[in-house]
């Protein structure tokens, strides 16, 4: 069995039930952390419908926060995810504005990594860090079938 998380009439993604589920419940931690609703509906008869502008909303929200975050273990848990949704933005034509995302990040750092050797730990440079996601995205996207 599989399901279906579409936008419109579009399929972004069919993943099996155990991904499917596995996901939406990280979508529900990550819409708690950013206290911001995904777009990303209930699953019902197999099938999702993702909202385009409030998850347009919700991507941007999430890459500003991963940017604005150094802390490595952070990071880690939320490296999947993040490139999941990548993968799901990129396929159902959500904007990602890379180019304010590579700035210099906007807002007070959070989830910083302190180290007693090295001291507090600084975001990746924005080159690396757009590169990353976006290598993580390509991989993914690959292993995702629509």
């Amino acid at each position: 069995m599989s399901q279906y998380f579409d936008i419109g009439d579009e399929t972004l993604w069919n993943p099996s039930n155990g991904a499917s589920r596995m996901f939406q419940r990280q979508v529900a931690v990550f819409e708690a952390e950013l206290e911001l609703p995904s777009g990303i509906g209930p699953m019902e008869n197999d099938e999702c419908q993702i909202s385009p502008d409030t998850f347009e909303v919700f991507v941007n929200a999430l890459l500003a926060k991963h940017r604005r975050t150094s802390h490595a273990i952070w990071l880690a848990l939320a490296e999947g995810f993040t490139g999941t949704v990548l993968v799901l933005a990129e396929r159902g034509g959500t904007a990602v504005d890379w180019a304010l995302l590579g700035a210099a990040p906007e807002g007070e750092m959070t989830d910083v990594q302190v180290s007693t050797v090295t001291g507090l730990s600084a975001p990746a440079e924005a080159g690396a860090w757009a590169a990353g996601l976006r290598k993580k995205a390509r991989e993914l996207g690959r292993r995702m079938p629509r």
